[in-house]
C-alpha cells in the first residue's frame, strides 16, 4: 500500500497517478468532500468484486459512481429523462446522487441487480478534481467496513484496511457532515431514498419552481 500525501505543489502528478492507478485495476481511498471514499475504475470486474470483498459489502448493496461531466452518464444509464437534467442542472455538482435506469451490461456489483445505477458529480474536492481528470466513472463507495463509521483521515482508511486497498491520497482530515442525498427519478414519482446535505424541503421547493405535480416520497 502506497500513501501520497496532497499539496498544491502535487496536485496534478497525483491525478494522474490515481488515474493511471485506476486505469490499471487499482483500488484506492481519497478525500471526497465530506469523508474519504474508496474507489475503482468501473468496469474491471475483478477489481469490483475485491472492493466487495474488502469492505464486507452485502452483495444486495449497489455501489454508487462519481462521474466529471453530466455526458458520461450515458456510459452507466440508458437515459436521463427531463426531470434528471433539471436535478442536474440545479443540484450539480454537489451532494446529490441520482437513481437512474442502469445499462444491461453494467456489472451487478454497482447495480445489485435493481436495473438502476447512483451517480453525482461531486461537490469541490478531491473527488471532483479525480472524476474530471479520469473521465471515466469511478466507484465511489465510503472508506469503512460494512456498518463502521466512513473514515475522515487516511490514518482511519489504514486501521480499515492496511494493505488490502492499494493506493491512499492523504487530503488530511475530511470534514464530515451529512452524506449525499440519494434520489430516485427512473419513474414518475420522485422517491428521496436517504436525506443527507439537501433536505428534502429543499427539493420539495425545487420541484415547485418545475410545477412538478406528481408525488414525492
Amino acid at each position: 500500500m502506497l500513501l501520497i500525501k496532497i499539496s498544491e505543489t502535487n496536485l496534478e502528478q497525483a491525478l494522474h497517478h490515481a488515474v493511471d492507478s485506476l486505469r490499471n485495476g487499482s483500488i484506492i481511498a481519497y478525500p471526497t468532500e465530506t469523508f474519504y471514499g474508496l474507489g475503482t475504475k468501473y468496469d474491471i470486474e475483478g477489481s469490483l468484486k475485491k472492493l466487495y470483498d474488502i469492505k464486507q459489502r452485502p452483495k444486495e448493496k449497489p455501489m454508487p459512481l462519481i462521474i466529471g461531466n453530466k455526458e458520461l452518464l450515458s456510459d452507466v444509464a440508458v437515459s436521463v429523462n427531463l426531470l434528471a437534467l433539471s436535478f442536474i442542472e440545479r443540484f450539480w455538482p454537489g451532494p446529490l446522487t441520482l437513481i437512474l435506469p442502469a445499462k444491461e451490461n453494467l456489472s451487478e456489483y454497482i447495480t445489485a441487480g435493481t436495473g438502476k445505477v447512483a451517480a453525482r458529480i461531486p461537490g469541490e474536492s478531491f473527488a471532483l478534481s479525480l472524476a474530471k481528470t479520469a473521465n471515466f466513472p469511478i466507484i465511489a463507495t465510503s472508506a469503512n467496513l460494512s456498518g463502521m463509521p466512513p473514515a475522515q483521515d487516511a490514518d482511519a482508511v489504514i486501521r480499515y484496511f492496511g494493505d488490502k486497498i492499494d493506493l491512499i491520497f492523504d487530503g488530511g482530515f475530511a470534514t464530515g457532515g451529512l452524506p449525499s442525498t440519494i434520489v430516485d427519478v427512473t419513474g414518475d414519482e420522485i422517491y428521496i431514498l436517504r436525506e443527507g446535505a439537501i433536505s428534502r424541503e429543499s427539493i420539495r421547493k425545487f420541484l415547485n419552481t418545475l410545477d412538478f405535480s406528481s408525488p414525492l416520497s
